[in-house]
């Protein structure tokens, strides 16, 4: 039996999936799901490596179909997929595939992407040029000239850098219809989405909530169905232990039988063994001497173009050093020439006394032999030092079990395949490792040991990676790489980020019609300068400032409020005592009132922040 597509006319409703299942041979993706999505729901979608999260989306954008249940789609609903690969022609320019895609005009859809920082001689350029930053966003600005109300987003930070993932985070909070994002950072899911969607084990389960709200309920929600199904056993030994002892007393005997069928009818209580969380040991790297690598006036580039000039670097042994900086900026091209891959055009590169390096880009995996197995792959770069068991526990801690670690590379997905040679970089045992953007294509749980080993790696580090959270716990010191200079940030990570983030919303305010601007400037000379607010006349400034008052203290009342009614759901959530629709419940409660308080307090902050120009104060 296909799967039925029909239309609704709902208006709260943009598709609706009863029963889905899909199977590839004997490997079964969904079985019987069912969920919806309403009009302007922000749906963060999560999930392991190949659990069919991007099986999902083709399902939804009409490539590809259940195998048995039913898609519900309203009438008005349209789909706008910014899928991971695309085809580009070998001089396919951003402009040819604008014209190509957008049902738009093109410079409309350039126009929605403005904040995208996409200029006239990107567009003009061939696609296969540009970096993956560029590729990804000249994707989005055509994903936005179909003018759709649902987008279905499938890992669009990967290759983007910082500036831009703020720029899309800025752009998907604002935005007003519906999306689902696909997406390994946490950081992104966190500041974006509203209700999480989780794709694993043959289940698809919605939930309320970002992706904090989802494990705090995914937790709360196992904690409890735990209880009862120990509960549960205990009740089970009781019978089984009064049947064994009385079922053959003739006094007994009815009871017996009446328990026997109480425990026959009694419901399982089944919960999801905690997926494998692996633990990723690096071998530990001996090398002399304190200087691991220098650069000498060095300059980079390719051919006549210098992209990097006259940089003068140190790298210390133990350093752990973060690479932040614009996309085309230079940070893959100074990763080749501190890795030696790359010649510089004038300078020296010093290696330091028994140091060798590895390095980890973006198109790693292309090297990769598609007829080794897992292990050949893996043994093929290890150190000498490396045992077989080293192989085998590295391939186990990057999720191959002892069945697939002799899968051929040719048949794993892109996320395997980073993991592959992932595990051949780190068997290396180098003193000094080069990741660039290694977060990419990994799971939560992949990601999240590889963070914990790089933080108590003990060798040297240098990372490129636009995962914010991998960054801030792995990176001890910021190196900046902006207009041809490379500079130690004076800051930690969060500054950075914090400083980005600042530029950002001043560029927002400075942003006026050129009109207005002019306006402003012939009004200026004639203008007296006081303190009153625009629109407001110096007779009812006072009256306005005790408007904002009593609005600030309504606010904080609501935030008392909110808080306390939180503090009595942690407790009855504690206490254990709830049933599972009640706990449902709770959880769900406790998922609005987290964001209702983040309104509030952006409220609180905001009126503060507009009584501290009152004049008095």
């Amino acid at each position: 039996m296909r799967a039925v597509i029909s239309s609704m006319s709902q208006p709260q409703n943009l598709l609706q999936i009863s029963n889905g299942s899909k199977s590839f041979g004997i490997q079964n993706l969904f079985q019987d799901a069912s969920f919806s999505i309403n009009f302007g729901e922000h749906v963060g979608v999560i999930g392991p490596n190949g659990a069919g999260k991007t099986t999902l989306f083709k399902i939804l954008n009409n490539e590809a179909e259940f195998d048995t249940g039913q898609i519900v789609k309203s009438s008005s609903l349209r789909i706008g997929y910014l899928s991971q690969h695309d085809h580009w022609e070998k001089e396919e320019t951003g402009d040819d595939y604008l014209e190509k895609v957008c049902t738009l005009p093109v410079w409309q859809a350039k126009l929605l992407g403005k904040d995208l920082h996409v200029s006239d001689e990107i567009f003009s350029r061939p696609i296969l040029s540009l970096s993956g930053g560029y590729r990804m966003r000249i994707k989005l600005i055509g994903l936005l000239g179909r003018d759709p109300n649902l987008m279905m987003l499938d890992e669009p930070t990967n290759y983007l850098d910082l500036e831009t993932t703020l720029l899309l985070e800025r752009f998907l909070q604002n935005y007003e219809g519906a999306f689902l994002l696909i997406s390994h950072d946490r950081e992104v899911l966190r500041r974006t989405t509203d209700h999480t969607l989780e794709v694993e084990g043959g289940d698809i389960i919605k939930f309320n909530g970002n992706i904090d709200d989802y494990f705090e309920q995914k937790e709360l929600l196992r904690a409890q169905l735990a209880a009862q199904a120990q509960n549960q056993a205990l009740k089970k030994k009781s019978i089984m232990d009064f049947v064994n002892r009385f079922g053959a007393s003739a006094t007994k005997a009815r009871q017996a039988q009446s328990r026997l069928k109480s425990l026959q009818k009694m419901e399982t209580i089944e919960f999801k063994a905690i997926p494998i969380r692996s633990v990723i040991k690096i071998p530990t790297p001996i090398h002399v001497g304190r200087s691991v690598l220098k650069l000498e006036k060095c300059s980079f580039g390719y051919g006549d173009r210098c992209i990097l000039k006259n940089v003068n670097l140190e790298i210390q042994r133990g350093d752990h050093v973060a690479v932040v900086g614009l996309n085309g900026a230079g940070k893959s091209t100074l990763l080749k020439g501190l890795a030696g891959s790359l010649k510089p055009l004038a300078g020296e590169r010093i290696l330091g006394f028994q140091v060798d390096v590895a390095i980890f880009n973006q198109h790693v995996t292309e090297v990769l032999n598609p007829e080794h197995s897992v292990f050949e792959s893996l043994a093929e770069t290890a150190s000498p030092e490396i045992t077989t068991q080293d192989i085998r526990n590295m391939a186990g801690s990057l999720l191959f079990s002892a069945d697939h670690i002799e899968k051929k590379i040719k048949v794993l997905s892109g996320g395997e395949k980073s993991r592959v040679a992932l595990g051949r970089i780190l068997l290396q045992k180098v003193p000094c490792l080069l990741l660039d953007e290694p977060t990419n294509h990994l799971d939560f749980e992949t990601v999240e040991a590889l963070t914990q080993a790089l933080n108590n790696y003990k060798g040297t580090l240098i990372v490129v990676s636009h995962d914010r959270g991998f960054i801030r716990r792995v990176g001890t010191k910021i190196l900046e790489v902006s207009q041809g200079d490379v500079f130690i940030y004076p800051g930690t990570y969060d500054e950075y980020v914090w400083s980005l983030q600042k530029k950002l919303v001043n560029q927002k305010d400075t942003e006026e019609p050129k009109s207005l601007q002019s306006t402003k400037g012939a009004s200026s000379a004639t203008e007296s300068s006081s303190d009153e607010k625009p629109g407001i006349s110096r007779k009812n400034l006072s009256k306005h400032f005790r408007n904002l008052e009593r609005q600030l203290q309504k606010i904080e009342e609501q935030i008392a409020k909110t808080d306390a009614q939180n503090s009595q759901l942690n407790s009855q959530i504690s206490a254990g005592a709830l049933t599972p629709q009640q706990l449902t419940e709770s959880v769900e409660l406790l998922s609005k009132n987290v964001l209702l308080l983040q309104d509030l307090e952006e409220q609180w902050l905001t009126i503060s922040e507009e009584l501290a120009t009152e004049p008095s104060r």
